[in-house]
Formats: structure tokens, C-alpha cells, sequence
């Protein structure tokens, strides 16, 4: 009986400016500088015999995790 008296609120029309225009420039910003100093560190930290391999999948996985972590935004 205790749970029929929950009320449901509705969620506004409008979202709020936050996340209207600030929340997708903050999480662009993070998601850009993931993926380049991650790809530049990997480009200067070469190992030999990697060539192009270990810049290109540390490319990829900043990638993948930038955009898993601000897929809802």
C-alpha cells in the first residue's frame, strides 16, 4: 500500500541549458584531448618493431572509450 502513494514526476519539456549547450562542449572538449595526447604520447613513446601498430590502436581505444563514456551526451 506504501508504494501506490509514490507520485511520478514528469520530466520537464525543456531540457536545462546545462545540458542543452554546456554538457555537450565539455564532454567534446574531454573527448578531443583523450584522443590526442593519447595518440601524441603513443606516437613518442614508440617501441621498435611496432611501427604504425601501437599508435593506430592507441588511437582506436581512445576512441572507443571516448565514445562509451559520453554516449548519452
Amino acid at each position: 500500500e506504501a508504494m501506490m502513494d509514490i507520485e511520478v514526476k514528469s520530466k520537464p519539456s525543456q531540457p536545462h541549458w546545462y545540458e542543452r549547450y554546456l554538457q555537450p562542449c565539455v564532454a567534446e572538449l574531454l573527448g578531443s584531448a583523450l584522443f590526442i595526447f593519447t595518440g601524441c604520447l603513443s606516437a613518442l613513446e614508440d617501441v621498435e618493431g611496432t611501427g604504425r601498430l601501437q599508435p593506430a590502436l592507441v588511437h582506436g581505444l581512445a576512441l572507443a572509450s571516448s565514445i562509451a563514456i559520453a554516449a548519452d551526451i
